[in-house]
C-alpha cells in the first residue's frame, strides 16, 4: 500500500551531502517526496564513514537520509551524464550543495538542467553562495558561522569564541532551501515557470541576527556586540542563572516590563524602584548583582522540582538546563516525538530526531528507511528509465554505477 502525505507525487534529484542539503531533502521524504540521492560513487555520501556505524551503516546517514532512495553512479563517465539527464527530464526538484561552480562543472549548470526540464526548479545550496568575492571558497557551519560574526557573539569576554556542538546554520540552511523550493514549486503550479534558487550558510546565518546587527547600525556604530558569557548582552534579565548543585543551571528570561513583578515574585519589591536595577541599562551595568540576587534565591529553594512549579504560578519564563539524554527521557518529547524511536534494519531500534513539520491533514508519520549505497540503483533506472537487468549489470561493471545495486 502506498502511504500518502504532503508531497506525494513530487520527484526529486538530490545531489546533497552531509547535513545542509539533506536536511532540506529529508523533510521533503518525511513529507512523501520521491528524493533520489545521487551519491558519487565509490564512497558516496561522506556521512557513511562517520561516527557510529553498525551492520554497513552509519548513524549520521540514516539520521539526515531515512526515505530516499539511493542511485551511487559516477557522473564523470559520458553515460552516467547521460542517465543523470534523462532522470533530470522525470524530476520535479534538483538539489545539491556542493561549493559554488561544481554541478556546473559536472556538467548541470542550471542552463543546462533548464535546457533539459524547463520546468525544473533547481536549488543550490553552498558556504557562501554562488556570487561574491567568497563564493569559490569551501564553506562548513561553524566557517559560516565565524564569517556571520556568530562565533565572536559565543563565549565569555575574557575568553575565546566557542563552537555550538550541533548544527544550527546547516540545519537553518536546509529548512531556508525547503522553504524557497516549496514557493518556487508553488510559482511553479501558478505559472508553469521553474526557477533557479541560490541559498547559502552564511546568508542563512547572518539572518539570524535578531538584535546585534540593527543595533550597532541604528546607534551609529557606537553598540559593538561582544561576548558575554551566560548572559545576554543587551537585555536583562535574559541568561543562565547556576542553582545550589554543581550541574544546576537554568536559562531565565524576563523581559524589561515584568521586572517589577519579578522583584515582588523573589521577594524583593523595592529593587523595582532601586536606581541600580530601575532601567534595563542601569541593570545591565549592574549585572553582577542582579546575577548573585536571582542566584541567591535560586540556592535557597529545596528542589528543582519547587522552581519550576513557583515560576510556572508566576508566569515567568523558566527552562532547567537539560543535558541531551535528559532532554530525550523527558515526557513532552517523548509525547510530540521530538525525539522519537524508530525501527532500522541496521541498527535495530534507535532513536532520532523527530519532524518538526505538522500537519493537521497527514498527522502521522512515514514509515521510512536509510538506503545503503547504489540500494536503488535497479529500481530507479528500470521504473524510470526502462532498463532491463542486463543493461544496469553492465554499466555497474564498467564503474558507471556503484553500491549494491538493487532493491
Amino acid at each position: 500500500m502506498n502511504e500518502k502525505h504532503m508531497m506525494d507525487g513530487f520527484r526529486v534529484l538530490d545531489f546533497t551531502q552531509v547535513v545542509a542539503g539533506p536536511t532540506a531533502t529529508r523533510l521533503m521524504a518525511e513529507m512523501g517526496a520521491e528524493v533520489i540521492k545521487v551519491e558519487l560513487g565509490p564512497m558516496g555520501d561522506v556521512t557513511r564513514v562517520l561516527p557510529t556505524e553498525k551492520n554497513g551503516m552509519t548513524s549520521a546517514f540514516l539520521q539526515q537520509n531515512r526515505g530516499k532512495k539511493s542511485l551511487g553512479i559516477n557522473p564523470k563517465t559520458e553515460k552516467g551524464r547521460e542517465i543523470i539527464e534523462k532522470l533530470i527530464t522525470k524530476c520535479d526538484v534538483l538539489i545539491e550543495n556542493y561549493a559554488a561552480g561544481v554541478i556546473g562543472r559536472m556538467g548541470f549548470p542550471y542552463e543546462r538542467v533548464k535546457e533539459i526540464n524547463p520546468k525544473i526548479v533547481m536549488c543550490s545550496i553552498s558556504g557562501f553562495g554562488q556570487t561574491g568575492p567568497l563564493s569559490n571558497k569551501p564553506g562548513y557551519d561553524f566557517v559560516g558561522a565565524a564569517y556571520a560574526g556568530v562565533l565572536d557573539n559565543i563565549g565569555y569576554p575574557d575568553g575565546s569564541p566557542v563552537i555550538p556542538q550541533l548544527a544550527i546554520g546547516d540545519t537553518a540552511t536546509g529548512v531556508h532551501a525547503l522553504a524557497a523550493i516549496n514557493t518556487a514549486l508553488l510559482y511553479r503550479e501558478r505559472t508553469g515557470k521553474g526557477q533557479y534558487i541560490d541559498i547559502s550558510l552564511i546568508d542563512s546565518y547572518f539572518h539570524m541576527h535578531d538584535t546585534a546587527v540593527q543595533l550597532h547600525s541604528g546607534t551609529g556604530g557606537e553598540f559593538i556586540p561582544k561576548r558575554s558569557g551566560h548572559h545576554h548582552f543587551v537585555l536583562s534579565t535574559l541568561g543562565v542563572y547556576k542553582g545550589k548543585g554543581d550541574d544546576e543551571y537554568y536559562c531565565i528570561i524576563v523581559l524589561p516590563t515584568r521586572w517589577a513583578d519579578l522583584c515582588s515574585f523573589l521577594g524583593r519589591p523595592e529593587y523595582a524602584e532601586d536606581p541600580r536595577f530601575s532601567t534595563n541599562d542601569a541593570r545591565m551595568e549592574n549585572q553582577e548583582l542582579v546575577v548573585d540576587f536571582i542566584e541567591g534565591w535560586l540556592r535557597a529553594q529545596p528542589s528543582r522540582e519547587v522552581i519550576l512549579e513557583k515560576f510556572e504560578e508566576g508566569r515567568f519564563a523558566i527552562a532547567p538546563v537539560l543535558s541531551v539524554p535528559e532532554a530525550m527521557k523527558h515526557p513532552h518529547f517523548v509525547e510530540r516525538r521530538v525525539v522519537r524511536k524508530v525501527k532500522d534494519r541496521s541498527f535495530g531500534e534507535i532513536e532520532i530526531t523527530g519532524m518538526p513539520l505538522r500537519f493537521s491533514e497527514f498527522p502521522e508519520e512515514l514509515t521510512l528507511e536509510a538506503p545503503y549505497l547504489g540500494e536503488h540503483n535497479s529500481a530507479i533506472l528500470g521504473d524510470l528509465l526502462s532498463m532491463d537487468e542486463q543493461e544496469i549489470d553492465a554499466l555497474t561493471s564498467e564503474g558507471v554505477l556503484h553500491g549494491v545495486g538493487s532493491a
